[in-house]
């Protein structure tokens, strides 16, 4: 079985990310199954694919033509049971609450075909936490994609102790046929990669607010205008190569020693918790935030991803 033999793709939740998914594969060419408690839910979903879609279109990502057969490949319902019969690959999006989650799972494998892959789009638990709520232990994978999902291609596929080798080449086939760019982790680790990573860079950035080195402002125009920029078209490791990891390991010797290494929350962090200084959600954090704040930096935010991957 491969991309073009999965049959219908399910997406089990139409919030943020799943609505986004659930497009993803329609764009692809997929039908779809779109699956969420309410239909209310699963209206304010569909609009949102439509207002996704428009962005896109505008970005020069999609065509007219594509666009608008889209909503006709997802067909949305409340219930798994009845909805999943031709159904050979699997997106569990719900919100992150592993009960849930694991009910969600027991509940999918009795519905599905025996043959049904079935992934989490999780970024806090591991495929061994999930695989168990099933009888195809080896059919279960986390599959977790990064937000945008629309227009960020990384997915980190973790393997668990019973996947199976061919549950990853179906997963990365179905994948790679919408053009996503899976990244399998071999062993099970928290935060996978890419929050191991950029948790630590927050580690640093909150290490130099607290130290008074530079503010939180000043923090963000150092990503922003610096190395963040090269990490869009060049990874860490292919930067230093080209470096030369005999320069690189002198600046180690001396930089890591005065890195931070704490593994507590960061003082300026609990001020602000303690005074409600939440970020966007409470309208104050490093920043001053109101709706048309938020607006024109998701607006800027998806300007330069658009314009990233149409020339990746």
């Amino acid at each position: 079985m491969d991309s073009n033999t999965i049959g219908s793709i399910g997406v089990i939740g139409a919030g943020l990310m799943g609505h986004s998914i659930a497009m993803n594969f329609a764009v692809g060419g997929h039908e779809v199954v779109l699956i969420d408690t309410t239909d209310e839910n699963l209206h304010k979903a569909m609009q949102d694919v439509s207002t996704t879609l428009g962005v896109l279109q505008e970005q020069g990502l999609v065509d007219e033509t594509t666009a608008q057969s889209v909503p006709g490949r997802i067909r949305t319902s409340t219930s798994i049971e009845g909805a999943m019969d031709d159904v050979g690959f699997v997106v569990e999006a719900v919100f992150e609450d592993l009960d849930l989650k694991r009910r969600i799972f027991a509940d999918l494998d009795r519905h599905c075909p025996p043959h049904a892959v079935l992934t989490s789009n999780t970024s806090s638990y591991m495929t061994s936490q999930l695989a168990p709520s099933t009888n195809r232990p080896d059919k279960v994978v986390v599959a977790n994609w990064w937000n945008p999902a629309h227009l960020l291609p990384l997915v980190e596929v973790v393997r668990g102790p019973d996947t199976s080798d061919e549950t990853i080449e179906i997963t990365k086939s179905v994948l790679e046929g919408i053009g996503k760019r899976p990244v399998v982790l071999q062993k099970e680790s928290l935060g996978f990669i890419g929050n191991r990573m950029q948790f630590a860079l927050l580690r640093e950035a909150l290490s130099v607010v607290d130290k008074g080195i530079a503010s939180a402002e000043d923090v963000d125009t150092v990503v922003k205008t610096g190395f963040g920029r090269r990490l869009a078209v060049a990874g860490p490791l292919e930067v230093f190569d080209i470096a030369g990891w005999d320069t690189i390991s002198h600046i180690i010797d001396e930089l890591y020693p005065d890195l931070d290494t704490s593994d507590e929350n960061s003082p300026t962090i609990t001020g602000m918790l303690e005074r409600g200084d939440l970020g966007v959600k409470s309208g104050q954090g490093f920043y001053e935030w109101n709706d048309e704040a938020v607006a024109a930096l998701r607006q800027r935010i998806t300007h330069a991803l658009a314009t990233i991957d149409r020339f990746d």
